[in-house]
């Protein structure tokens, strides 16, 4: 197989940059990073040298298998750490993170990333509001597509989430993407999920049946902004509201 590395005179003028690997038949991108020097190459040696498994690396290791190497590409350099975040980010959202191998969507994703034209005016047009009913704010943001379906975003809202009988005193369920409220559901009931891991086993995970809320004093909720409840940096998708 061919080793490629980049001259030390190129690499001195390169500067950060990001790229991109593809399978050579398909042309199909599985990957975005960023990096210096020879960065590109390295996922290439990791997969022959460490016999750890994930996608990216088993996706190489099939690529020298069938007796080719991966196709790289180098979409933007000359550029500073900062700005080589920001292309990485955007080229991740716009090929979109299920189609690649990345473990994690780009910088700033969340609060910066790609939006439809209703998402942009959402995020920045959406009101603060006071809820005064006992309820659950549920984080979507990892799971939330754009021109996501009524029945997909009730599937994501539902669980499986880990809680105590705290759970037990909401009576309303919002969806919540990047501080907007989405969707708000009332809570018919609880059911514990089954774990699947031994980190599962200890931690009890559950989900709610319910519906979509459509009392009068709800709606207003959707559309507006929760982000006076979301204390930044937090870690728990779900946050108790008057329980």
């Amino acid at each position: 197989m061919i080793t490629v590395e980049f001259p030390t005179s190129v690499i001195e003028r390169l500067g950060y940059y990001v790229y991109t690997l593809a399978d050579p038949k398909t042309g199909k991108v599985f990957y975005v990073g960023k990096g210096t020097g020879n960065r590109v190459f390295a996922h290439a040696t990791e997969a022959i040298r460490n016999p750890v498994k994930s996608d990216k690396l088993d996706r190489i290791r099939r690529i020298r298998a069938s007796g080719r190497n991966v196709k790289y590409e180098i979409i933007r350099h000359g550029m500073t750490e900062k700005e080589a975040f920001e292309v990485e980010s955007a080229l991740i959202d716009f090929v979109g993170l299920k189609r690649l191998s990345n473990k994690v969507a780009g910088q700033d994703m969340d609060s910066r990333g790609r939006m439809t034209v209703a998402e942009i005016i959402a995020a920045y047009g959406a009101k603060p509001i006071t809820i005064a009913e006992p309820a659950l704010l549920i984080i979507v943001n990892k799971l939330f597509e754009h021109n996501i379906s009524p029945e997909r975003l009730y599937e994501i809202t539902c669980g499986n989430w880990v809680l105590g009988e705290r759970r037990n005193k909401a009576k309303y369920a919002f969806s919540v993407f990047r501080g907007v409220v989405r969707e708000v559901y009332r809570i018919n009931g609880w059911f514990p999920v089954q774990a699947r891991s031994p980190e599962q086993k200890r931690q009890s995970r559950w989900r709610f049946e319910g519906e979509v809320a459509q009392e009068k004093k709800i709606r207003h909720y959707v559309g507006g902004s929760v982000e006076a409840y979301l204390k930044p940096g937090a870690q728990s998708p779900v946050k108790y509201v008057n329980c």
